[in-house]
C-alpha cells in the first residue's frame, strides 16, 4: 500500500514538471513575412500616393482599408484626391516620428523572430489555429490604435514602440489616451508581447459578464498563466504590465493584497464599477497605497491559477482556459 501511495505521488510530480517544461519548439514550421508599410508611405510622394495606395491594397487589402478608416479615420464617402491629400498631411506631420521609428528599427529583424517563437508556441499548444503569417508594420495617430491582428496580418503600430521618454508621449494628446502607466510600455520589448495578447483575445474573446469579482479574476488570470506559457522566456512583470518593483513588491505583498478581498467581502460582489477597479488597467490600487499597482485582481488571480496548476495540472492549455473558474477557486485553496 506504501509503495501504490509512493508510485502516484512520484507521477503525480513528474506530471507536475513534464506539464511547466518549456516545449522545445524549434522545429516547429511557422512562415512570417515582415511588410514595412510605413516606409514605403513616408517615402511615396503626393501625386502618387493614390497609386500606392490602390497597389497595397491589392496586397493586404484588409489591412489598407482598416489603416485608412479606422486609423487614419478617412471618411470612404471623400473624393479619391480629398482623401489623398487627408493622408498627406498626417504623413508629413508625423515625418519625425517615422524618422524616429526607422533610427529604432532599421532592422526589424530582431522583432520578427522573437514574434515568431511565440507564434511557434501558439502553434505547439493550439495547432488547430490559423496563424497569422504576416507582419505589417506602419505609423499611425499617436493617440490611436497601436498593435491590431488583422484578417491576415499582425499590424504593429510603431509610433507606440519608441521608448517611453520619447517626448511624443509626455504631450497631452497622447497622456489624455494613454497615460504614463500604460505609455510607460511603449517600448520595443513588448511588440512581441503585444502580438501574442492579441491572440490569446482571438483563441478566447473576453466576455462581459455578470459574474462576481472572483470569477473573473480568474478569468484574467487565465489569460495570464496562458501567457507565460505562449512567451516562456519573457518577464512576468511586462506579461501583466507592472514595473519591476511593483512585481516584486506584488509577491512580497501577496498575503496583503489577499486579505484585501477577503477582509472587504469583494469576492462576491458583482457591481461592474467596482470590479473594474480591481480587474482593469489603473495606476493604483487605492487601498494598498501609493506605490501599489492597479489591475490587483488580475495578479490575485493569476497566483490561484498558478497554485490550481500545482494541484491539479490540467493535461492541456484548452481545458484550463475551458474550466469553471468557480470550480478551480475551489480546488486551489488558495492562502498565501
Amino acid at each position: 500500500m506504501r509503495l501504490s501511495i509512493v508510485v502516484i505521488i512520484i507521477c503525480f510530480f513528474l506530471f507536475s514538471c513534464s506539464s511547466n517544461k518549456m516545449p522545445d519548439v524549434s522545429k516547429m514550421d511557422v512562415k512570417l513575412t515582415t511588410e514595412r508599410f510605413e516606409r514605403n508611405l513616408f517615402d511615396t510622394t503626393a501625386s502618387s500616393l493614390l497609386t500606392y495606395l490602390k497597389q497595397v491594397n491589392t496586397n493586404s487589402p484588409s489591412f489598407v482599408e482598416n489603416y485608412l478608416t479606422k486609423i487614419l479615420t478617412v471618411d470612404p464617402a471623400w473624393p479619391a484626391d480629398t482623401a489623398a491629400a487627408y493622408v498627406n498631411g498626417f504623413i508629413k506631420a508625423y515625418r519625425p516620428v517615422y524618422d524616429d521609428a526607422e533610427k529604432i528599427f532599421g532592422d526589424f529583424a530582431p522583432y520578427e523572430k522573437e514574434i515568431k517563437k511565440g507564434l511557434q508556441f501558439v502553434k505547439y499548444y493550439f495547432p488547430d489555429y490559423r496563424l497569422p503569417q504576416k507582419v505589417i508594420t506602419y505609423i499611425g495617430p499617436a493617440d490611436g490604435y497601436g498593435d491590431i491582428l488583422a484578417d491576415d496580418a499582425l499590424a504593429i503600430g510603431l509610433q507606440h514602440h519608441l521608448g517611453k521618454n520619447n517626448p511624443l508621449y509626455k504631450t497631452n494628446l497622447v497622456q489624455e489616451t494613454y497615460p504614463e502607466y500604460i505609455s510607460r510600455r511603449f517600448e520595443p520589448d513588448y511588440i512581441a508581447i503585444n502580438c501574442v495578447k492579441n491572440i490569446v483575445n482571438d483563441l478566447y474573446p473576453e466576455k462581459q459578464d455578470d459574474k462576481p469579482m472572483v470569477n473573473q479574476m480568474l478569468e484574467k488570470g487565465k489569460r495570464l498563466y496562458l501567457l507565460s506559457r505562449l512567451l516562456p522566456e519573457t518577464d512576468e512583470y511586462k506579461l501583466i504590465g507592472y514595473t519591476q518593483d511593483q512585481l516584486k513588491d506584488s509577491y512580497a505583498h501577496e498575503a496583503v493584497i489577499w486579505d484585501l478581498f477577503i477582509k472587504n467581502s469583494l469576492l462576491q460582489v458583482s457591481d461592474k464599477n467596482i470590479i473594474k477597479n480591481y480587474v482593469d488597467e489603473s495606476p493604483k490600487t487605492q487601498e494598498l497605497g501609493e506605490g501599489a499597482p492597479g489591475n490587483i485582481g488580475s495578479f490575485a488571480g493569476w497566483q490561484i491559477i498558478k497554485k490550481y496548476m500545482q494541484k491539479k495540472p490540467a493535461p492541456t492549455l484548452q481545458v484550463l482556459m475551458n474550466l469553471d473558474t468557480e470550480i478551480i477557486f475551489q480546488e486551489a485553496k488558495y492562502k498565501p
